[in-house]
């Protein structure tokens, strides 16, 4: 089976939930959650987790998992914003009242923040919504396949510091995996993490990458206890 039949496969797996409403929500690992949420009162997101075959610069390691070719889209925030300053995400963002649906939303967002072509991208299908209770957001998975390549960079520096695909069997290698820490006073939270190029992927992205990766079978194990200090206030 290939790559991208396994995801469609995955979302099959998943429409029930996805259809579920607010008891399909894919809730955020207790280590990880800063405070509780009500779905009701949530807004909402959504992200678009695009793969696809960057030919051009293969994996760095095998993998049995996945062909070297197949990579995954990422923005990295601009340091200057209030919210999320410097981290690195899934294209994406709040759903917009002129949005027909979450998918619409991600390819909209995805297209405003990378500059790619939407009518390259297949959208396979959604995943269950995820909280993201530090900005009360439930949050759209939406994946995606690119059918016809088209370049990307960071549309609005004020934005997003950088575009990049990054190599899914890299952030496989569990050489390139570990847990991220966060300390609110006596406080401790932690997140999967990938630590791939220099590029640190963690918190709610690092959560749903993982997640994906354990549910489509494609983990390889690796040292949760390998961990790294991302802020202490």
């Amino acid at each position: 089976m290939s790559a991208r039949e396994e995801l469609l496969a995955l979302v099959e797996r998943h429409r029930p939930r996805a259809q579920a409403g607010h008891g399909g929500i894919s809730r955020m690992p207790e280590t990880w959650i800063f405070r509780g949420m009500d779905p009701a009162q949530a807004r909402r997101a959504a992200v678009l987790i695009l793969f696809g075959r960057l030919d051009d610069v293969p994996a760095h390691r095998a993998s049995p998992a996945v062909p070297a070719d197949l990579d995954v889209l990422f923005v990295q925030r601009a340091d200057s914003l209030r919210k999320h300053p410097g981290q690195i995400a899934f294209p994406g963002g709040k759903i917009d009242p002129t949005d027909r649906s979450a998918r619409d939303a991600a390819l909209r967002e995805a297209e405003e923040e990378t500059g790619l072509d939407p009518s390259g991208v297949e959208i396979l299908g959604q995943l269950p919504a995820a909280e993201l209770p530090v900005s009360n957001f439930l949050v759209t998975p939406v994946l995606g396949w690119w059918r016809r390549t088209s370049e990307v960079f960071a549309v609005d520096p004020q934005e997003s510091a950088t575009v990049f695909r990054a190599p899914v069997a890299d952030l496989l290698d569990p050489a390139n995996r570990l847990s991220a820490v966060v300390k609110q006073g006596q406080t401790r939270h932690t997140s999967p993490a990938f630590d791939v190029e220099g590029h640190l992927i963690w918190g709610f992205t690092g959560i749903v990458l993982s997640r994906l990766f354990d549910d489509l079978g494609w983990t390889q194990p690796w040292n949760p206890a390998r961990e790294r200090l991302i802020r202490s206030v």
